[in-house]
């Protein structure tokens, strides 16, 4: 068994977080796993990419084009950005709440209407799940804690080899203890949006 999960949005959204806890809670599962970032500029709002390969027999943390069982997005633009790494039969999550960057900020830019990128990344592939992330997370009790709700999704996606319960204490260990009650929240709400779908 080999699963692989590529995450993608911008610095600050904890892109680097989701990916750490998804590693554990697979190490906690008594699996191998292999992980890569790539984060340039992510400091400044720049691009964050980060692999997470998880099963027996792992060598690489790389993803070849269209080997991602699971594309999380953080950011939409940036969803539809790394639409290469999935396949038709991969799942996509994706943040419906944009982070507009600078150059569209200041006349220089256009940024897609949201109902473009989403149809683009369904002409690709059907199993797109799009959330707001960000208004789960306001609702939880902090907009801080998106990559919790989207963590939370990942956990109902059909198929996942994690349990649900793996993953969320793999994301407790991972938060301060003064935190964990709202990225519980959080989490259930990411959740409970996707274990029907």
């Amino acid at each position: 068994m080999k699963y692989n999960i590529q995450l993608v949005g911008v610095g600050g959204q904890g892109v680097l977080l989701a990916s750490t806890v998804l590693g554990n809670a697979a190490v906690s599962e008594g699996l191998e796993v292999a992980m890569s970032e790539v984060h340039g500029m992510a400091q400044r709002g720049g691009s964050v990419q980060c692999s997470v390969r998880f099963g027996h027999e792992i060598y690489s943390p790389l993803i070849p084009a269209g080997g991602a069982d699971l594309l999380l997005g953080f950011e939409p633009a940036e969803t539809l950005r790394n639409i290469t790494s999935v396949s038709q039969n991969s799942f996509i999550i994706t943040n419906t709440s944009p982070i507009i960057p600078i150059s569209v900020s200041i006349g220089q830019g256009v940024y897609p209407p949201l109902d473009e990128i989403l149809d683009a990344l369904r002409s690709v592939n059907e199993k797109v799940i799009a959330i707001d992330a960000t208004a789960r997370a306001i609702e939880a009790g902090r907009a801080i804690t998106a990559n919790a709700v989207l963590i939370g999704a990942i956990a109902a996606v059909k198929g996942f080899p994690l349990s649900r319960q793996r993953v969320l204490d793999a994301l407790l260990d991972a938060v301060p203890t003064k935190a964990q009650d709202v990225n519980i929240r959080a989490f259930d709400l990411g959740y409970n949006e996707v274990k029907d779908r």
